[in-house]
């Protein structure tokens, strides 16, 4: 008789992923479509921010939202939320039993990651979730602050800020090294791919990688300046991260480039719905 464990490892190992089953398989690949198209909208609304004219926060929250206000946007976001609830499930089962072709370190990295993914993928899935109830619950900017209040008002609230801060600066830092490294490659199947197809995909992964660390770094820059002042009102979604960048030095030209980076992401998940395996 055959544990859980097992039928599991037999799924992952049959089928051409390593998502547990075909069903799985086919669904989490629409949810990273889905996922693109987010990353696309949150490119687009940033770009309205740096030209002025604002719309909707700049983030999966204002994203989700005007997918929502469009004609079939509830149909829309229900096979979204089922889709990328399917491809956080097959992220767990990556980080379980995934990435055969790789050993030891390497592993280990890719299988954090594979966490990573199926916490970013199943947070938006429960946000969708929420518009598609009617709930009413803080998003963006709003839930981040409101975190991180509570987070203050804890005995050590400051470290334990402090600490988040220190964390999501770390995801910055691995997320530019998957940038620069190229190794989201090694979670694709390439190989019926043409070169100059595979050479987009992998430039619309570096630029997309690096631009999601740029705008990760500065949410942890925000989180960290909140501990150090005791100040939750500091703290910032990926909304005020956009904002903070357009305010900077460089303005809204950097803005600009980061929401071309953001955009690129999105193509590079509708690539990587195609051809993964991790």
């Amino acid at each position: 008789m055959t544990g859980p464990l097992v039928r599991l490892r037999r799924l992952v190992r049959g089928g051409p992923s390593d998502a547990p089953g075909p069903i799985v398989d086919a669904l989490g690949r629409g949810g990273l479509v889905g996922y693109g198209l987010v990353h696309l909208l949150v490119a687009w609304l940033a770009l309205q921010v740096a030209f002025g004219a604002p719309v909707a926060p700049a983030d999966p929250d204002g994203a989700i939202g005007t997918v929502a206000r469009t004609p079939g946007g509830f149909i829309t976001l229900a096979l979204g939320a089922v889709g990328l609830a399917a491809f956080a499930l097959w992220q767990v089962s990556a980080a379980a039993l995934g990435f055969r072709w790789v050993h030891g370190g390497e592993r280990v990295r890719k299988r954090l990651g594979a966490v990573a993914k199926a916490i970013a993928t199943g947070g938006l899935a429960l946000v969708v979730l929420d518009y598609l109830l009617g709930i009413r619950r803080p998003g963006g900017d709003t839930a981040v602050r409101s975190l991180a209040a509570t987070a203050l008002g804890l005995p050590f609230g400051r470290v334990l800020l402090g600490a988040a801060a220190v964390g999501v600066l770390g995801l910055a830092v691995a997320m530019t090294y998957t940038g620069v490294r190229r190794t989201f490659l090694g979670d694709l199947d390439l190989r019926r791919v043409g070169p100059v197809a595979r050479a987009a995909i992998a430039w619309l992964g570096v630029a997309g990688h690096l631009s999601r660390a740029l705008a990760l770094g500065a949410i942890g820059v925000l989180a960290g300046t909140a501990a150090i002042s005791s100040d939750p009102g500091r703290a910032g979604g990926l909304d005020a991260a956009l904002r903070v960048l357009g305010s900077s030095v460089a303005g809204a030209g950097l803005l600009i480039v980061v929401a071309a980076g953001i955009a690129a992401f999105g193509l590079f998940c509708l690539a990587d719905a195609a051809t993964r395996r991790a």
